[in-house]
């Protein structure tokens, strides 16, 4: 799915960086030459979930203008009201479309370039 979702975004324009989890995510981030726009994470993660990374992202003011969306199985309302009140942007859930994911990106002030 990171792989699907990392050649959507590369279709339409927007550099990528990927990471199995959200340890490593944190990783990339932290050696990121210069700030990134988006995040997207999945609650269902080894290591680190999505969820426990939208925490630490949101506890680091250096990453205060850091967008994140949650990409996920998760449907429950409860997980998606968990996810918004960490700090998370979006919310997305699986399965999803192209266009659906692009749209969200826009909702975050994020375009595309096809």
């Amino acid at each position: 799915m990171r792989r699907l979702i990392g050649r959507i975004l590369k279709d339409v324009g927007f550099e990528v960086a990927e990471a199995e989890n959200g340890s490593v995510g944190l990783e990339v981030l932290a050696g990121s030459p210069g700030p990134m726009d988006v995040a997207l994470v999945d609650w269902n993660m080894p290591v680190m979930n999505g969820f426990e990374f939208v925490q630490v992202v949101r506890s680091k003011p250096e990453h205060d203008s850091l967008r994140l969306m949650m990409v996920t199985t998760e449907t429950g309302a409860e997980h998606m009201e968990q996810a918004l009140n960490a700090g998370a942007d979006e919310y997305v859930m699986k399965p999803f479309t192209r266009t659906e994911l692009i749209s969200k990106l826009g909702l975050l002030g994020l375009k595309r370039t096809d």
